[in-house]
């Protein structure tokens, strides 16, 4: 039954598994190689555990809400009734801070006055990092954190810290270095026990409450690490040192003096190959079960096969790609009734999903699927990347125009009962869909049913269509997981009836089932507002939009670019703030001490802005885009090197400097940033930057070497800078009919190695001022023209759009220098 549960949490995007047990750190004398640091760390064991359960990228199963939960997830059940206990949590505005204030734990949150604490009165402190979806964080809070004894133990012994590891990624990122090294494993809550000076010393994830069989539980463990405290805390202070030291040199990542960035051709294929190993062909993904979406994957394979069109590994590579997302959106990841995507699928069919639904994956996704428009012209792709956003624009997104973070797995069955269960909001019993569904369809087969049509369409079974192993709870038992069982094609011939009645009556069914749900006790909402989500969210309306040349979509990002200025910047300190939060009043609300942002806030909503200049040819996005970048140097670049810090350097109460080197669940800051260099140089004219982003690829050269698979946004970034950028430049006015003629052909096309602009005859533009050459390139006859430029030689003057559509796609035709 642990088997089940842990296919059910685990990750494919993180390298976290199960921590077999408690650690704590010991002498250690030997080299840490930094690609496997647990074989060169020895430990000794505070204690045996078998295998704990823990959230790895996010949670699973049913827990029961507390009255913070239910307050931020719409209000369902009782009022709650008067705490007995707050802490000075209440003072924050984190989703997953606010549901631990009125533990009968004291606890701090992350800063000088809790760490002042522990060093005047001399205690240890014991960090909890979790984040307000995880479902073994809401399970140690029940069994553990609400109970008085344990509390008490805690407050007296302990100075305790909460932590929301959206929030700060930096603090999560040290610490969980150090459980997965010492343990080989980690997951959420993570739990880690410090000295006064931050030093880590023991860690772990979840903890039962009590022992069980031969699990020491949470009490047990605090006993335990409280008498080796007082008895032998010198050795683990040393040897905790040691153990941060070996860190320091083993996560390292940086380049040798004069090194280059490898070969992109030879990288890229490498990276083809190690995902060719994993593809699973029947369903598409990675990996048979869990499986993840791994948009970072498909873009890479969909870039592959841009300069490799011709080849049977880029035709493959392509293959690979387009049946990924087809096979998930036909599957029971894609919320066919509410639009948007959940977590992972706990299946290798991509049929029974972790229902939680994540901002990140619907920004990627989008991305993936209007790319995958672009490749084949197939109006199936951009109607799933619509349907996304569609969902994002309802459900996470705020008035102010920032974006939601996440909409949890868990929420109470409509039937009755106050105890939350995994997908309750979104799965359906076929009485249900019966009695909803029931007008018979004039001239189907058998008299059959609205109803009939859609279980059979969407693979509805009188007992539930989940199977037993997927459901180790039993949360699903009679339940339905819409999943595309048959083509329109095949529905229609099953009652025959044309396949544009099967369209028609599906989507009504969809929209009947879509207000059902509206009357459903809601999920959980985590309303915090990230700049990093929000950054990728803001590349997804604005690349969208320019494809399908959606005027709405397209304003839609402006709001949020808009949204991103206004409240997550600081222009007084020139400062990105990492979050802001919706108030009970629907307002923006912010902390009293803001956190500063960390590079993933910089380089996404860098990203984003660069994608929505290029989407609406507004100068204004392109100018903030190239002052953040000197920001983002300032704060984060690695003069010795290179490659970018993921937190600021100067921040003492981080104890490790480190560079993320793998595009998970979310891209890697250092990939996003690599491409975005390469953009900003060509709109600006800056060769550093250039140099830049050549130094931050010869940092990661041995992963990029190595292990590709691990980071192919980066080596997309690294093909790009093999294959030089082309320069679209687009001479005409920006709303004139020739002119969107010119650009409709130019976003039509998937061109991943190329920077658009418009010159609209100002002498004194943003772009002209920095590449005066620019100012020689003019309209030709009086219509809007453009030039196609790549290595300082342009193509000749193109002024019919099909004629530039060839233009791109060749990329050789009529080229002269400029």
């Amino acid at each position: 039954m642990l088997r089940l549960a842990w296919r059910r949490s685990a990750s494919i995007n993180s390298s976290l598994v199960p921590t077999p047990h408690v650690t704590a750190a010991f002498r250690d004398t030997t080299p840490l190689h930094k690609r496997n640091l647990r074989h060169n760390i020895r430990v000794f064991q505070l204690f045996p555990l078998p295998p704990s359960l823990g959230c790895t990228q996010q949670l699973t199963h049913s827990l029961r809400s507390s009255p913070f939960m239910s307050m931020a997830s719409g209000g369902e059940g009782l009022p709650p009734t008067p705490p007995r206990h707050t802490n000075r949590l209440s003072k924050e505005r984190s989703p997953y801070l606010l549901q631990h204030a009125h533990n009968p734990v004291d606890w701090y949150p992350w800063g000088q006055e809790a760490f002042n604490k522990a060093q005047s009165e001399d205690k240890p402190i014991f960090l909890s990092v979790g984040y307000s979806t995880c479902h073994w964080c809401h399970v140690m809070e029940r069994e553990s954190f609400e109970d008085e004894n344990i509390g008490k133990i805690l407050n007296d012994n302990f100075v305790c810290i909460k932590v929301d590891r959206e929030e700060r990624p930096d603090v999560d990122m040290v610490y969980m270095t150090f459980v997965q090294a010492t343990s080989g494993g980690g997951g959420w809550p993570m739990s880690v026990w410090l000295t006064p000076n931050l030093r880590p010393f023991i860690g772990g994830t979840y903890f039962p409450p009590r022992d069980r069989g031969s699990r020491p539980g949470f009490k047990t463990v605090l006993t335990r690490i409280m008498g080796q405290w007082q008895n032998n805390r010198s050795n683990l202070e040393s040897s905790g040192d040691r153990i941060l030291e070996a860190l320091k040199k083993g996560t390292t990542v940086a380049a040798n003096a004069g090194e280059s960035p490898p070969l992109a051709p030879d990288v890229a294929y490498r990276c083809f190959q190690q995902l060719a190993g994993s593809y699973e062909e029947e369903y598409g993904g990675f990996r048979d079960a869990p499986k993840f979406p791994t948009p970072v994957n498909l873009m890479f394979l969909m870039s592959y096969w841009s300069v490799n069109r011709s080849t049977s590994e880029g035709v493959e590579a392509l293959q690979m790609a387009m049946h990924t997302l087809r096979m998930m959106a036909l599957g029971g990841i894609h919320d066919h009734v509410a639009q948007g995507f959940h977590r992972y699928s706990t299946d290798s069919s991509w049929h029974v999903p972790h229902f939680e639904k994540m901002l990140y994956d619907q920004a990627q996704l989008a991305v993936a699927y209007i790319t995958a428009f672009q490749v084949s012209g197939e109006q199936f792709f951009a109607d799933v990347a619509k349907d996304i956003l569609l969902y994002v624009s309802r459900d996470l997104s705020d008035q102010s125009g920032g974006f939601y973070s996440a909409e949890d797995a868990d929420s109470v069955p409509s039937s009755g009962g106050s105890e939350k269960r995994e997908g309750a909001f979104c799965v359906w019993t076929a009485s249900e869909i019966r009695q909803l569904l029931s007008d018979v369809v004039e001239g189907a087969t058998g008299s059959a049913t609205v109803g009939d049509i859609v279980m059979h369409h969407y693979g509805v079974k009188e007992l539930g269509n989940v199977a037993l192993d997927q459901d180790p709870h039993g949360e699903l038992q009679g339940q339905n997981v819409l999943i595309v069982r048959y083509s329109t094609e095949l529905t229609a011939a099953r009652f025959g009836i044309s396949q544009e009645m099967v369209n028609e009556l599906l989507a009504s069914a969809r929209d009947k089932m879509a207000e059902v749900r509206k009357i459903r006790p809601r999920p959980h909402l985590d309303t915090k507002m990230l700049a990093s989500w929000n950054g990728l969210m803001l590349s997804a309306y604005a690349r969208v939009g320019a494809v399908l040349g959606d005027k709405a979509l397209l304003e839609r990002a402006i709001l949020a670019g808009h949204f991103l200025k206004e409240h997550l910047w600081d222009a007084g300190m020139q400062t990105i703030l990492r979050s802001c939060y919706r108030g009970d009043q629907m307002e923006v609300q912010q902390i009293s001490q803001p956190i500063s942002g960390f590079l993933d806030d910089y380089a996404f909503v860098i990203c984003g802005l660069l994608d929505l200049y290029e989407a609406t040819l507004q100068t204004e996005w392109l100018q903030w885009a190239e002052e953040l970048q000197l920001r983002q140097d300032a704060l984060f670049w690695d003069a010795i090197g290179g490659g970018y810090f993921c937190s600021d350097p100067s921040d003492s109460a981080v104890l490790l400097q480190l560079k993320t080197d793998q595009d998970g669940a979310e891209p890697s800051a250092n990939s996003v940033t690599a491409s975005s260099l390469l953009r900003l140089s060509q709109y600006t004219g800056r060769q550093e930057w250039l140099q830049r982003s050549q130094q931050l690829l010869a940092a990661f050269s041995d992963r990029l070497t190595n292990v590709p698979i691990a980071l192919p946004e980066m080596v997309r970034a690294l093909m790009a800078e093999h294959y030089t950028l082309k320069q679209i430049v687009i001479c005409g006015h920006k709303d004139s009919l020739d002119t969107k003629s010119l650009l409709e052909a130019v976003n039509s096309l998937f061109l991943p190695h190329k920077v658009l602009m418009l010159v609209d005859g100002t002498a004194d533009s943003f772009l002209t001022q920095r590449l005066p050459a620019l100012s020689s390139m003019t309209q030709q006859g009086g219509v809007a023209t453009a030039y196609v430029c790549q290595d300082f030689a342009c193509s000749l003057p193109v002024t019919d759009p099909q004629e530039l559509r060839r233009l791109l796609l060749d990329g050789q035709v009529g080229m002269q220098a400029h």
